[in-house]
Protein backbone atom coordinates (compact mmCIF):
# COMPACT_ATOMS: atom_id res chain seq x y z
CA UNK A 1 0.00 0.00 0.00
CA UNK A 2 1.32 3.35 -1.04
CA UNK A 3 0.33 5.85 1.96
CA UNK A 4 0.18 9.71 0.56
CA UNK A 5 -1.45 11.26 3.46
CA UNK A 6 -2.82 10.49 6.82
CA UNK A 7 -4.88 12.70 9.66
CA UNK A 8 -6.34 11.60 12.78
CA UNK A 9 -8.79 13.32 15.05
CA UNK A 10 -9.29 16.50 13.01
CA UNK A 11 -12.11 19.32 14.12
CA UNK A 12 -14.06 21.33 11.78
CA UNK A 13 -16.41 24.13 12.14
CA UNK A 14 -20.31 23.80 10.87
CA UNK A 15 -18.53 25.81 7.72
CA UNK A 16 -16.82 22.89 6.55
CA UNK A 17 -17.09 20.82 3.28
CA UNK A 18 -15.61 19.26 1.01
CA UNK A 19 -16.68 19.60 -3.13
CA UNK A 20 -14.97 17.51 -5.22
CA UNK A 21 -16.54 16.84 -7.79
CA UNK A 22 -13.80 14.80 -9.98
CA UNK A 23 -12.74 12.79 -6.74
CA UNK A 24 -9.40 12.62 -6.13
CA UNK A 25 -6.05 10.68 -7.52
CA UNK A 26 -6.07 8.30 -4.63
CA UNK A 27 -8.38 6.37 -2.51
CA UNK A 28 -9.72 8.11 0.33
CA UNK A 29 -11.22 6.49 3.96
CA UNK A 30 -13.03 8.53 6.43
CA UNK A 31 -13.56 7.45 9.35
CA UNK A 32 -16.37 10.21 10.78
CA UNK A 33 -16.77 10.58 14.60
CA UNK A 34 -19.42 13.05 14.16
CA UNK A 35 -23.36 13.37 12.26
CA UNK A 36 -22.69 14.15 8.40
CA UNK A 37 -24.37 14.59 5.39
CA UNK A 38 -22.68 12.58 2.50
CA UNK A 39 -23.73 13.66 -1.25
CA UNK A 40 -24.25 9.74 -2.76
CA UNK A 41 -25.52 9.66 -6.34
CA UNK A 42 -27.28 13.42 -6.38
CA UNK A 43 -29.01 12.30 -2.82
CA UNK A 44 -27.68 13.62 0.82
CA UNK A 45 -27.53 10.78 2.99
CA UNK A 46 -27.31 11.83 6.85
CA UNK A 47 -24.15 9.52 8.71
CA UNK A 48 -24.30 8.97 12.28
CA UNK A 49 -21.52 10.24 14.80
CA UNK A 50 -19.90 6.48 14.11
CA UNK A 51 -19.49 6.24 10.08
CA UNK A 52 -17.29 5.28 7.71
CA UNK A 53 -16.60 5.76 3.89
CA UNK A 54 -14.13 4.51 1.38
CA UNK A 55 -13.98 6.35 -1.77
CA UNK A 56 -12.20 5.30 -4.89
CA UNK A 57 -10.19 7.43 -7.42
CA UNK A 58 -12.25 9.69 -9.45
CA UNK A 59 -15.51 9.23 -6.80
CA UNK A 60 -17.34 12.64 -6.48
CA UNK A 61 -16.68 13.26 -3.03
CA UNK A 62 -18.76 16.11 -1.04
CA UNK A 63 -19.91 15.73 2.42
CA UNK A 64 -20.26 18.39 5.28
CA UNK A 65 -21.07 18.48 8.82
CA UNK A 66 -25.00 17.84 10.51
CA UNK A 67 -24.29 19.27 13.73
CA UNK A 68 -21.91 22.42 15.19
CA UNK A 69 -18.87 19.99 14.53
CA UNK A 70 -16.83 17.64 12.52
CA UNK A 71 -14.39 15.22 13.67
CA UNK A 72 -12.83 12.52 11.41
CA UNK A 73 -9.82 10.55 10.80
CA UNK A 74 -8.98 10.37 7.19
CA UNK A 75 -6.15 8.79 4.95
CA UNK A 76 -5.17 9.29 1.58
CA UNK A 77 -3.74 6.19 -0.26
CA UNK A 78 -3.67 3.12 -2.71
CA UNK A 79 -3.92 -0.03 -1.89
CA UNK A 80 -1.87 -2.77 -4.10
CA UNK A 81 -3.49 -5.70 -5.83
CA UNK A 82 -3.92 -8.16 -3.22
CA UNK A 83 -4.76 -5.39 -0.55
CA UNK A 84 -7.78 -4.53 -3.62
CA UNK A 85 -9.04 -8.28 -3.62
CA UNK A 86 -9.21 -8.32 0.49
CA UNK A 87 -11.63 -5.35 0.59
CA UNK A 88 -13.82 -7.29 -2.13
CA UNK A 89 -13.45 -10.76 0.05
CA UNK A 90 -14.75 -9.22 3.13
CA UNK A 91 -17.15 -7.17 1.01
CA UNK A 92 -16.21 -4.01 2.70
CA UNK A 93 -18.29 -1.47 0.89
CA UNK A 94 -17.29 1.07 -1.36
CA UNK A 95 -18.03 4.77 -1.98
CA UNK A 96 -20.84 4.93 0.20
CA UNK A 97 -21.44 5.59 3.61
CA UNK A 98 -21.86 3.11 6.25
CA UNK A 99 -23.21 3.64 9.83
CA UNK A 100 -21.64 0.79 12.64
CA UNK A 101 -22.51 0.85 16.09
CA UNK A 102 -18.59 2.15 17.82
CA UNK A 103 -15.42 3.25 16.00
CA UNK A 104 -13.08 3.47 19.03
CA UNK A 105 -10.82 0.51 17.75
CA UNK A 106 -11.16 1.77 14.22
CA UNK A 107 -10.11 5.35 15.30
CA UNK A 108 -7.49 3.85 17.41
CA UNK A 109 -5.50 1.83 14.58
CA UNK A 110 -5.54 4.83 12.14
CA UNK A 111 -3.87 7.05 14.88
CA UNK A 112 -0.76 4.31 14.99
CA UNK A 113 -1.16 4.49 11.26
CA UNK A 114 -0.25 8.42 11.57
CA UNK A 115 2.09 7.48 14.06
CA UNK A 116 4.06 4.73 12.13
CA UNK A 117 3.99 7.26 8.48
CA UNK A 118 5.32 10.57 10.39
CA UNK A 119 8.05 8.13 11.72
CA UNK A 120 11.80 7.69 10.86
CA UNK A 121 11.09 4.02 11.78
CA UNK A 122 12.72 2.49 8.36
CA UNK A 123 10.09 -0.69 8.86
CA UNK A 124 7.29 2.26 8.86
CA UNK A 125 5.57 1.11 5.44
CA UNK A 126 5.65 -2.28 6.70
CA UNK A 127 3.80 -1.27 10.13
CA UNK A 128 0.91 0.31 8.43
CA UNK A 129 0.43 -2.56 5.86
CA UNK A 130 -0.23 -4.89 8.55
CA UNK A 131 -2.54 -2.11 10.71
CA UNK A 132 -4.25 -1.17 7.21
CA UNK A 133 -5.29 -5.16 7.11
CA UNK A 134 -6.51 -5.53 10.36
CA UNK A 135 -8.02 -2.39 10.19
CA UNK A 136 -10.62 -4.02 7.47
CA UNK A 137 -10.88 -7.36 9.12
CA UNK A 138 -11.91 -5.02 11.78
CA UNK A 139 -14.29 -3.04 9.47
CA UNK A 140 -15.46 -6.66 7.86
CA UNK A 141 -15.81 -7.56 11.55
CA UNK A 142 -18.58 -4.92 12.70
CA UNK A 143 -20.53 -5.32 9.48
CA UNK A 144 -21.11 -8.76 10.12
CA UNK A 145 -22.06 -7.61 13.62
CA UNK A 146 -24.57 -4.57 12.51
CA UNK A 147 -25.95 -7.58 10.05
CA UNK A 148 -26.95 -10.23 13.20
CA UNK A 149 -28.08 -7.05 15.64
CA UNK A 150 -30.14 -6.20 12.15
CA UNK A 151 -33.60 -7.96 13.75
CA UNK A 152 -32.73 -6.55 17.42
CA UNK A 153 -33.37 -3.12 17.65
CA UNK A 154 -32.53 -2.90 21.63
CA UNK A 155 -28.91 -4.46 21.01
CA UNK A 156 -28.39 -1.66 18.38
CA UNK A 157 -29.42 0.72 20.81
CA UNK A 158 -27.43 -0.42 23.88
CA UNK A 159 -24.14 -0.23 21.31
CA UNK A 160 -25.11 3.35 20.03
CA UNK A 161 -25.78 4.64 23.62
CA UNK A 162 -22.69 3.23 24.85
CA UNK A 163 -20.55 5.34 21.97
CA UNK A 164 -22.54 8.43 22.81
CA UNK A 165 -21.69 8.03 26.95
CA UNK A 166 -17.98 7.34 26.15
CA UNK A 167 -18.00 10.28 23.46
CA UNK A 168 -19.21 12.51 25.95
CA UNK A 169 -16.70 11.98 28.52
CA UNK A 170 -13.42 11.74 25.70
CA UNK A 171 -15.06 14.82 24.57
CA UNK A 172 -16.25 17.14 26.97
CA UNK A 173 -15.92 20.43 25.37
CA UNK A 174 -18.08 19.49 22.48
CA UNK A 175 -21.32 21.04 21.86
CA UNK A 176 -23.62 18.25 22.72
CA UNK A 177 -27.41 18.24 21.68
CA UNK A 178 -30.36 15.93 22.97
CA UNK A 179 -31.89 16.51 19.73
CA UNK A 180 -29.07 15.16 17.99
CA UNK A 181 -28.03 12.40 19.53
CA UNK A 182 -31.66 11.22 19.80
CA UNK A 183 -31.40 11.38 15.84
CA UNK A 184 -28.65 8.95 16.48
CA UNK A 185 -30.64 6.30 17.24
CA UNK A 186 -33.63 7.80 15.23
CA UNK A 187 -35.72 8.08 18.57
CA UNK A 188 -37.70 10.73 19.42
CA UNK A 189 -36.23 13.47 22.54
CA UNK A 190 -38.22 11.93 25.01
CA UNK A 191 -37.88 8.25 24.24
CA UNK A 192 -34.12 8.80 24.00
CA UNK A 193 -33.22 10.33 27.39
CA UNK A 194 -35.72 7.70 29.10
CA UNK A 195 -33.60 5.08 27.15
CA UNK A 196 -30.04 6.44 28.31
CA UNK A 197 -31.28 7.37 31.69
CA UNK A 198 -32.91 3.34 31.93
CA UNK A 199 -29.52 2.06 30.72
CA UNK A 200 -27.28 4.06 33.08
CA UNK A 201 -29.09 4.94 35.78
CA UNK A 202 -27.65 8.91 35.33
CA UNK A 203 -29.79 11.42 32.89
CA UNK A 204 -27.48 12.02 29.73
CA UNK A 205 -27.62 16.18 30.60
CA UNK A 206 -26.16 14.68 34.09
CA UNK A 207 -23.00 12.90 32.24
CA UNK A 208 -22.24 16.22 30.05
CA UNK A 209 -22.12 18.54 33.27
CA UNK A 210 -19.97 15.76 35.00
CA UNK A 211 -17.33 15.09 32.42
CA UNK A 212 -17.50 18.67 31.54
CA UNK A 213 -16.70 19.84 35.25
CA UNK A 214 -14.20 16.85 35.71
CA UNK A 215 -11.90 17.82 32.66
CA UNK A 216 -12.45 21.22 34.23
CA UNK A 217 -10.87 20.30 37.19
CA UNK A 218 -8.00 18.41 35.50
CA UNK A 219 -7.17 21.41 33.87
CA UNK A 220 -7.42 23.64 36.78
CA UNK A 221 -5.06 21.07 38.62
CA UNK A 222 -2.38 20.65 35.73
CA UNK A 223 -2.33 24.03 33.45
CA UNK A 224 -2.20 27.79 34.04
CA UNK A 225 -5.14 28.58 31.92
CA UNK A 226 -7.57 31.24 33.48
CA UNK A 227 -10.95 30.05 34.81
CA UNK A 228 -12.19 31.95 31.77
CA UNK A 229 -10.25 29.39 29.37
CA UNK A 230 -11.13 26.30 31.07
CA UNK A 231 -14.98 27.06 31.08
CA UNK A 232 -14.26 28.16 27.14
CA UNK A 233 -12.40 24.74 27.24
CA UNK A 234 -14.88 22.38 28.56
CA UNK A 235 -17.78 23.86 26.74
CA UNK A 236 -18.98 27.29 28.64
CA UNK A 237 -18.55 30.39 26.84
CA UNK A 238 -20.40 32.10 29.92
CA UNK A 239 -17.82 32.51 32.95
CA UNK A 240 -20.18 33.52 35.39
CA UNK A 241 -22.30 30.18 34.82
CA UNK A 242 -19.37 28.26 34.70
CA UNK A 243 -18.36 29.51 37.89
CA UNK A 244 -21.91 29.23 39.67
CA UNK A 245 -21.89 25.49 37.85
CA UNK A 246 -18.32 24.08 39.13
CA UNK A 247 -19.20 25.32 42.48
CA UNK A 248 -22.52 23.72 42.91
CA UNK A 249 -20.72 21.07 41.73
CA UNK A 250 -17.42 20.98 44.09
CA UNK A 251 -18.31 23.18 46.92
CA UNK A 252 -15.91 25.45 45.98
CA UNK A 253 -15.37 28.31 43.44
CA UNK A 254 -13.01 27.27 40.54
CA UNK A 255 -9.81 29.72 42.04
CA UNK A 256 -10.90 28.01 45.09
CA UNK A 257 -9.84 24.52 44.18
CA UNK A 258 -6.92 25.42 42.69
CA UNK A 259 -5.41 26.58 45.18
CA UNK A 260 -6.37 23.62 47.37
CA UNK A 261 -4.41 21.74 45.10
CA UNK A 262 -1.87 24.13 45.51
CA UNK A 263 -1.04 23.50 48.77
Amino acid sequence: MKMFEIGYNHRHDRSFCIDRPDGSDSWLMLIVKTPAHFRIGGKDVRTSAHSFIIYRPDTPQYYYPASNEYFDDWMHFIPNESEQNMMKELNIPLDTPVDIADITDMSSMIRSMCFEHYSADPYREKAIDLYFQLLMYKVSEKLRKKELMANRPEGIYSEKLLWIRQSIYRWPGRDYSIDDMAKELSLSRSRFQHLYTETFGVSVNKDVITSRLNKAAELLKTTDMSVKNVGVNVGYGNTSYFVKLFGSFYGVTPLQFRQSEDK
